[in-house]
């Protein structure tokens, strides 16, 4: 398959002691416009700290309002895409999985966090001076010389950062989810979802790697999103049909493979069953 065929996959940049770096986006956005304004799938999350800018930016299909003085907050693996007549002053910060998880609360805390989850959309707040005090802070240990402890350092102000972002947006009027046993066991869900979407879609498969009932994820889908299981595994596999779709030159075939289609009619079928469009049609639209 010929490379302009698929989604463009960017890693996090070789050569650095870290998987953690932070960017002059303006300069960035100068020298790579090219390739940041093509819809990619950036194997780490960005962080991007607007100081002035204007435009929209795009993650997969919710076009993000580019505002001064602004937070926006990207998760990894989305699609994501620069505004080409946009504008972006201010600071990128980029890291990974690795370098952020220590441990499985760190683990837990990242994939779960308000600013990067799915349930809530995409997170953008307004800078606070508490969050720069600290931001500051991060950018000044990057600039140093590597040693011994810059990695410990860096991964404990990241973790405050983040920890003070989260509420900071509490205080500018966000509502999250209550915890309980059924946010859990939906987080759990969509976290196994996320690996096992392409293979497995049936709410069988997933209730037993959860060692739950069908109907007590069902219960834990409904209570919190009002979603059946099915639901959720439908809108995920979509997600991906659609990115395929819009942001790459894959044939039908073989996007339909690619999510586990045996036979390309059915997920033809599948799919316009569920968007009231054939993929060539939805395709087309874009």
């Amino acid at each position: 398959m010929k490379n302009k065929d698929i989604i463009k996959k960017y890693q996090f940049k070789n050569g650095l002691k870290l998987e953690f770096e932070i960017l002059d986006m303006s300069k960035v956005f100068e020298s790579y416009k090219r390739v940041m304004t093509v819809p990619h799938r950036a194997q780490f999350y960005h962080v991007l700290w607007v100081e002035k800018g204007e435009g929209t930016h795009f993650v997969d299909f919710h076009p993000v309002t580019i505002e001064d003085n602004s937070i926006i907050f990207i998760a990894h693996n989305c699609v994501n895409r620069f505004d080409e007549k946009g504008s972006y002053s201010g600071k990128g910060l980029l890291f990974t999985d690795s370098f952020f998880c220590i441990n499985d609360q760190d683990v837990q805390f990242l994939h779960s966090s308000i600013l990067f989850s799915d349930l809530y959309g995409i997170a953008k707040i307004k800078i606070t001076p508490d969050l720069k005090q600290i931001f500051d802070a991060m950018d000044i240990e990057f600039q140093r010389d590597y040693d011994n402890v810059q990695y410990n350092i860096l991964q404990n102000l990241l973790h405050v950062f983040l920890l003070q972002a989260e509420r900071a947006m509490r205080k500018q009027g966000f509502e999250e989810l209550k915890p309980s046993a059924n946010l859990d066991y939906l987080l759990l869900f969509k976290d196994l979802l996320e690996d096992y979407f392409h293979k497995e879609k049936s709410v069988k498969y997933y209730a037993s790697e959860l060692t739950i009932s069908e109907k007590q994820l069902h219960k834990a889908t409904t209570s919190v999103l009002d979603k059946t299981p099915k639901q959720i595994i439908n809108e995920r596999v979509l997600l991906e049909a659609k990115r395929l779709l819009v942001h790459s030159n894959q044939p039908i075939k073989s996007i339909a493979y690619e999510l586990g289609y045996d036979e390309p009619t059915n997920f033809i079928k599948y799919f316009r069953k569920y968007t009231g469009t054939t993929p060539s049609e939805f395709r087309e639209q874009f």
